[in-house]
């Protein structure tokens, strides 16, 4: 009798050959890449260093394509930003010491955003582990510890046997939902060694399935078809899990306005009769939700941003779908359903009964001309370059922006036309993602032209990147905005000296094209139609 338990895979023949005779010179580093090639990847970002020089080696030695960023927080960035348009696991491979600090930014900015970053770092010898300050380069205490608190899970191995298991299961944790960033440790030598091990054919790291509990959706079902004035609010968390079809579809089948957050922006049409659109920090806003019956969160924690600024107070039923535990009725009291996006508004469309109420289109248009009313009686200059940019953006191709004022009055003005072609740091905050974000998002979607959009501080963050964009013919357009104010005390450093962007881009052979507001919009359109990386300046009105 065969038991289920009892069954397992049986090696190939070929596979058994490479086994007994792995090709020598191997080394841990080797392991690695093997181990991230049976995974599936094809493309990983980083910065060289001392510790990791036995895993680029590796890499060097692979079809795996390399993206070396000039430095690792924009790596980070980059690898962010690939991992968000593609869905992917993602390798960032990274030295040890500082060089693997320099990254935590951009991993908190891929925590916040559920980025599925999977960083492996390199750490010091064996020998110099576990805090006994032996004095090697690039020694910390606990270099992990500086990690934990920032991604998803760590992991470390700490032999070359261990090596291909750890990846793994790092890779299933960067991926099952809600995914997010995770590091890898892995010491020096045993990258450096050469191993016996024979060669990485074979590694599963399928992610887990969340799926609702069915008790849950029933009770969400029966609220949302017999509310009187029922509200969506969906997240991010539609955009990772690609459920924006079936958000439209239950929005449609119960008659219920949608509004995005800004990290779920593009999760339901701009102009469809039902669409609040994202202008969360309106009062006219807060208020039509708070009056909500049933209000259904899809994929936010309702955090500050997403609740304008923690002065929203539901006064009816709330439902949360929400991946994170850690998210689920942290700021509300609610029916908490912890499940992926997807499944969960599948679940719904399964059970809940159609819903007829004529008048929800008219309550929302009602609403949109109070906020244009109150936010724009006459067009704003923000509101005229946003308009200028939207319609010099192709439809499908993906924008980053840094934290600047643009940014703040694109969070809630701009429609990025479809879901996941609007991306910020809004998540964690950190100034300088726009444009290392943006190459790894040309590197995920080759032909698409993408678009960055910095102030000029924000700016002086990445302007090292330019070399990247130009080593790997990148087609990314960085619209600069220099906004600084010259007025400002310089004693404070809010006006800092800015340099010649053009001909600083120039240098770099990058083209680059002064701008005025009138002229933006042609500007941009050339410039998002030419190949390689462009920059363009848009000097202060």
């Amino acid at each position: 009798m065969t038991h289920d338990h009892d069954l397992v895979l049986r090696p190939t023949d070929a596979q058994r050959a490479a086994a007994l005779a792995p090709p020598p010179g191997r080394t841990g580093g080797d392991l690695v890449v093997e181990t991230l090639c049976s995974l599936g990847a094809n493309t990983v970002f980083g910065l060289p260093g001392r510790r990791a020089l036995a895993l680029f080696d590796a890499v060097g030695r692979s079809d795996l394509r390399f993206i070396g960023l000039r430095t690792e927080n924009n790596a980070g960035f980059a690898a962010d930003a690939y991992g968000r348009m593609t869905g992917e696991a993602v390798p960032l491979l990274l030295s040890a010491g500082p060089a693997a600090l320099m990254a935590l930014p951009a991993l908190a900015e891929a925590a916040a955003a559920s980025a599925p970053v999977v960083a492996i770092c390199a750490q010091v010898p064996v020998a110099g582990l576990g805090g006994g300050r032996r004095g090697h380069l690039n020694e910390l205490r606990d270099q992990s510890a500086s990690f934990r608190e920032v991604v998803k899970s760590v992991h470390s191995a700490r032999t070359p046997s261990q090596i291909p298991s750890v990846i793994a299961e790092a890779w299933e944790s960067a991926l099952t939902a809600p995914p997010g960033p995770v590091y890898v440790e892995i010491p020096e030598d045993v990258l450096r060694d050469e191993t016996v091990i024979p060669q990485v054919t074979g590694v599963d790291a399928t992610p887990h399935e969340l799926a609702p509990r069915p008790e849950l959706t029933a009770v969400a079902a029966h609220w949302l078809e017999n509310a009187a004035r029922p509200v969506i609010i969906a997240g991010g968390g539609v955009i990772r899990s690609d459920a924006a079809g079936k958000l439209r579809l239950l929005a449609e089948r119960v008659n219920a306005p949608v509004v995005t957050t800004y990290g779920g922006k593009g999760a339901f049409p701009w102009t469809h009769p039902l669409s609040l659109q994202s202008w969360l920090e309106d009062r006219h806003t807060t208020d039509f939700l708070e009056d909500a019956d049933v209000l259904l969160v899809v994929g936010s924690g309702l955090g500050e941003l997403s609740s304008n600024h923690h002065t929203f107070f539901p006064t009816g039923r709330v439902v949360q779908i929400e991946a994170d535990l850690g998210k689920l009725e942290s700021n509300h009291a609610a029916l908490g359903i912890h499940a992926d996006a997807r499944l969960a508004l599948q679940a719904l469309l399964e059970t809940v009964a159609e819903r007829e109420d004529p008048t929800a289109p008219d309550r929302v248009r009602l609403l949109l001309t109070d906020i244009a009313s109150r936010t724009t009686p006459a067009p704003s200059p923000e509101h005229q370059l946003l308009a200028s940019i939207r319609a010099a953006l192709p439809p499908r191709s993906p924008s980053f922006w840094d934290m600047t004022a643009l940014s703040y009055r694109a969070w809630s003005a701009f429609d990025p036309k479809h879901p996941n072609t609007m991306h910020s740091a809004q998540g964690a905050g950190g100034p300088g993602y726009a444009f290392p974000a943006a190459l790894g998002a040309a590197v995920a979607e080759p032909g698409t032209p993408v678009l960055a959009v910095s102030g000029d501080d924000g700016a002086m963050y990445a302007i090292a990147e330019l070399a990247t964009a130009v080593q790997h013919a990148l087609d990314v357009t960085w619209l600069i905005v220099d906004d600084g104010d010259d007025d400002a005390p310089r004693e404070t450093g809010a006006a800092p000296t800015r340099p010649d962007f053009a001909a600083l881009a120039a240098s770099f052979g990058v083209p680059a094209t002064t701008t005025t507001p009138q002229s933006l919009r042609a500007d941009l359109t050339k410039a998002l139609k030419s190949p390689g990386p462009s920059l363009v300046l848009l000097g202060a009105a």
